[in-house]
């Protein structure tokens, strides 16, 4: 089960390059149900993602290199690229996962947030640097973003 709170981010935090970096790029073969690609650095899932937007299932599965290129090629929609800054939040057991976005969402920066229960993602206090929560708003999941017709413009 994921559980996650997802966040607009209007400035970027001073530090965050210095946050472990991981490069992404997906594509999805199906948004109903979610099915996508993923590489991260040199590692390659491919994933299945039930309906929600607080808390779904979320199932993922290693593939090869040449598996994942095989699949992205058959992605529909907008490939998305980004990379992904991580840093715990101190006194807690959270990581703040910061979506810095390229390619065709250039200028899009999310923070997400993944808790244990739906009571924890309920009681979270953002940090101060965090804007807008979208966390219910379907608009800003990736899967929507993958879809030419989104009507997001960054």
């Amino acid at each position: 089960m994921e559980i996650e709170r997802k966040f607009l981010v209007p400035a970027l935090p001073p530090d965050y390059q210095s946050w472990e970096a991981i490069q992404m790029e997906q594509g999805y073969l199906s948004t109903a149900p979610v099915v996508r690609v993923r590489k991260e650095n040199d590692e390659y899932y491919l994933t299945y993602k039930s309906k929600g937007l607080l808390a779904r299932e979320e199932y993922n599965l290693p593939l090869t290199r040449e598996s994942y290129e095989h699949l992205l090629s058959k992605a529909d929609g907008i490939i998305i690229t980004k990379t992904r800054y991580k840093k715990p939040i101190q006194g807690t057991s959270l990581t703040i996962e910061l979506d810095v976005f390229s390619g065709a969402y250039e200028g899009l920066v999310l923070a997400e947030v993944e808790f244990s229960s739906v009571d924890e993602a309920n009681a979270f206090v953002p940090p101060a640097w965090f804007g807008e929560d979208v966390t219910l708003s379907s608009k800003y999941q990736n899967s929507r973003l993958s879809q030419a017709n989104n009507n997001l413009n960054v």
